[in-house]
């Protein structure tokens, strides 16, 4: 605390200035020509959802073709290594989502290394803490989303919401997917789960389960990613839940709406889009979009004009939930920077930053909790109220914690408690439900070296 002679003895002519600084920034789409596989392509071609999708990046083969000679081949035999031996996602990538990667030159080997998208939508060997690439206790589906599945593919964990996965593909591929057990194709160390069902009876399924669950009134429609489903067959699948007089709320889940915006502005999906509006907005309906965009490089005026459009054809709300990674956005003016992008330039809501689940060899980008608790205090005053984002630990068998929310935290060794307030599908019948302590885990590289110490003997004698 400042004392009175200090606060007397500051100098008047040199304020401290704030912590942050804003300074608006406009959106600009970052010129795709200056990649040299793309120097032919045209506005028309770029703008095409069609194009955009037959030109994902699939593999090192393909980024080759794109960047030409832009990238020594060390970085190269970096990303093979991660595909190889630590990679819990295969490669997947929009020519959109790979443009907002040093968007402001042409990339060389040092920047695109350094690029925040490219940590976590391009991973490589080197990102990852080799000592700890994975806490002791991750695991495949680390959020038991599996476990409470109460019809394939639909997972009811909250009392009065679930969560409908409609399938298990995205137009892109993050390399913290908290669904790495399900979403994307099988990589050498990740062999992912199936969905068995035709969708038809998958979504049959769904809807038998919710007329004979009425307390249940929110669905997040989610996979995967939505945009990846059949417009008419995801049509269907909503008209479907507009039917249901108890569903109440209706919320997309698309990462597309930044990954591939040239999806959302195609013809057939604003008219069907627009269709369903219409039908919740006459039936008392919440119908909304949740995105996932997390940095503000991602964001562009092809994605700010997505946002209004679906706000134009009825939508009630665009929001996004990002996630905190190390190396990606975890410092107060990164968090702000996309918020005010987000909210002020995007028309899309700034809503939730999960902490990265803990997933296999997801630990270079996860962070501790002390850390996130810093991150919302540091945010707070900013942005207007409606705006700030809640920053939430996912707790396993608990759900959706705001940070400060801990019950217990053991800092050294780096073990948070959580306590809960519903039962969960699979705890109906279970008396201690309500009164248990719920574990979560810090990153082990981020605890003192008494902490780290710790957890090296729990290893050894495991």
């Amino acid at each position: 605390m400042l004392s009175e002679r200090s606060i007397r003895e500051a100098p008047l002519t040199q304020p401290a200035g704030q912590p942050y600084e804003y300074h608006r920034r406009t959106l600009v789409e970052p010129d795709w020509t200056r990649f040299p596989g793309w120097r032919d392509v045209t506005e028309a071609q770029w703008q095409s959802a069609q194009w955009q999708r037959v030109n994902c990046v699939k593999n090192v083969k393909q980024l080759r073709k794109v960047m030409g000679d832009l990238l020594d081949e060390s970085f190269y035999t970096d990303l093979e290594t991660d595909q190889q031996r630590l990679a819990t996602m295969s490669m997947l990538i929009p020519p959109q989502m790979l443009n907002t990667m040093v968007p402001d030159k042409t990339p060389d080997t040092e920047s695109f290394y350094a690029d925040p998208i490219r940590r976590y939508m391009l991973p490589v060997a080197t990102d990852r803490h080799l000592d700890w690439p994975s806490h002791p206790h991750a695991t495949r589906d680390s959020l038991h989303e599996h476990d409470m599945w109460v019809a394939e593919g639909l997972t009811h964990r909250y009392p009065t919401k679930v969560l409908a996965e409609l399938l298990s593909t995205c137009p892109q591929y993050c390399g913290h997917c908290t669904r790495m057990d399900l979403v994307g194709n099988s990589t050498p160390t990740v062999d992912k789960l199936k969905l068995s069902l035709k969708p038809v009876d998958r979504y049959d399924a769904h809807l038998a389960y919710l007329k004979a669950h009425p307390g249940v009134r929110d669905v997040v429609v989610s996979g995967g990613d939505v945009a990846n489903v059949p417009w008419k067959q995801l049509e269907a699948y909503l008209m479907g839940l507009l039917s249901v007089p108890t569903v109440r709320d209706i919320r997309l889940a698309t990462k597309a709406l930044m990954g591939l915006p040239q999806h959302w502005l195609q013809p057939d999906v604003v008219e069907g889009l627009h269709r369903v509006a219409i039908t919740a907005q006459r039936r008392g309906v919440n119908l909304a979009v949740h995105t996932h965009v997390n940095h503000v490089n991602s964001l562009t005026p092809t994605v700010a004009r997505a946002a209004q459009m679906l706000l134009e054809v009825g939508v009630r709300d665009v929001r996004n939930q990002g996630v905190l990674m190390r190396g990606v956005n975890a410092t107060t003016a990164d968090l702000l920077d996309l918020c005010f992008g987000l909210q002020g330039e995007a028309g899309i809501l700034p809503y939730y930053f999960y902490m990265c689940d803990m997933i296999p060899n997801a630990e270079h980008w996860r962070v501790p909790v002390w850390h996130a608790q810093q991150l919302q205090h540091d945010m707070m005053g900013y942005l207007p109220g409606y705006a700030t984002p809640r920053i939430v630990c996912d707790v396993p068998f608990v759900g959706k914690r705001w940070v400060h929310m801990v019950a217990e935290y053991d800092r050294e060794h780096g073990i948070s408690y959580w306590t809960k307030n519903y039962r969960t599908s699979i705890e109906q019948n279970d008396d201690e439900a309500l009164s248990k302590l719920h574990a979560y885990y810090d990153p082990i590289d981020t605890l003192p070296e008494s902490g780290q110490d710790w957890w090296r003997k729990q290893e050894a004698s495991a």
